[in-house]
């Protein structure tokens, strides 16, 4: 499918900056390299977006493809000079529980429903169908291009794995521009939150956010972790620096990084 021709008008009353190209390798890449050439052109929530992107990229280096026209890849950059070093990874969960929201509006009324899975994994209805990929831009800490890919018009049959999904799949169309015009603004106001209060999360409300949000939250998971391990427990919590706090026995790890899988829903906090 082609770029519409209509643009996106919701998007760019949020946004400083959308630019729309036909095709490209990966968009994070693109807007890394832009922005590193000039980035006075690329204003806090400039996004760049396609729906062919040829060889994306997501956590632990992996990549992948789409048939074009089936997805919307998105890159915004991200500014946050006032924003404690420490306090920066809740960026991506940020994005993923704004993603999560403007999915949900999509969703409002279909019988299907959007949740986030940690650390920034989209689901609707338990399949994934959107993943986040944050980066700090080379010698400018204080810039961060998120960049969000989402199954739009993917049918059932060119879905990559068995545990993904798309709103092909399920008889549903998105709206691109305000999927897009209600990420972005979801994203600035948890943002500022995060920002006003000095980021500290619990006290902003980001970390209540992310945990309404999280179906992590409740469930036995394993977790497959960076050196190669696994963690086997009950996801209990995510901490003041969001990262997962898993229980197994008497034991309770805290978990940085790491995919995860959810094996079963233990009732835990009604999510």
């Amino acid at each position: 499918m082609p770029i519409s021709e209509a643009g996106y008008p919701l998007a760019a009353a949020v946004s400083p900056r959308v630019q729309v190209v036909e095709t490209t390798g990966s968009t994070n890449a693109d807007v890394v390299a832009a922005v590193m050439e000039d980035p006075d052109r690329w204003p806090h929530l400039s996004v760049l977006l396609t729906n062919d992107q040829r060889a994306g990229r997501g956590r632990l280096d992996r990549s992948w493809t789409t048939p074009a026209g089936t997805a919307l890849a998105v890159s915004a950059v991200v500014r946050v000079p006032g924003l404690p070093v420490e306090s920066r990874g809740w960026i991506p969960l940020i994005a993923g529980a704004a993603m999560t929201r403007a999915l949900a509006e999509q969703l409002h009324g279909t019988g299907h429903a959007a949740r986030l899975k940690w650390p920034n994994d989209v689901l609707m209805d338990g399949g994934k169908i959107c993943g986040i990929l944050a980066e700090v831009v080379p010698g400018q800490p204080d810039v961060v291009v998120v960049g969000a890919g989402v199954n739009t018009r993917m049918p059932r049959t060119d879905l990559p794995v068995a545990t993904a999904t798309s709103f092909a799949s399920v008889g549903l169309e998105c709206d691109d521009d305000r999927l897009l015009a209600d990420y972005l603004r979801a994203l600035q106001e948890q943002l500022d939150a995060l920002r006003a209060s000095r980021g500290d999360a619990a006290a902003s409300g980001v970390l209540a956010e992310v945990e309404t949000l999280c179906s992590t939250l409740g469930m036995e998971v394993v977790v497959s972790l960076p050196d190669g391990s696994k963690l086997e427990g009950r996801a209990q919590r995510i901490d003041e620096h969001g990262r997962l706090v898993v229980e197994s026995g008497d034991v309770a790890t805290t978990v940085a990084a790491g995919d995860v899988t959810h094996v079963r829903l233990q009732g835990h906090l009604g999510r």
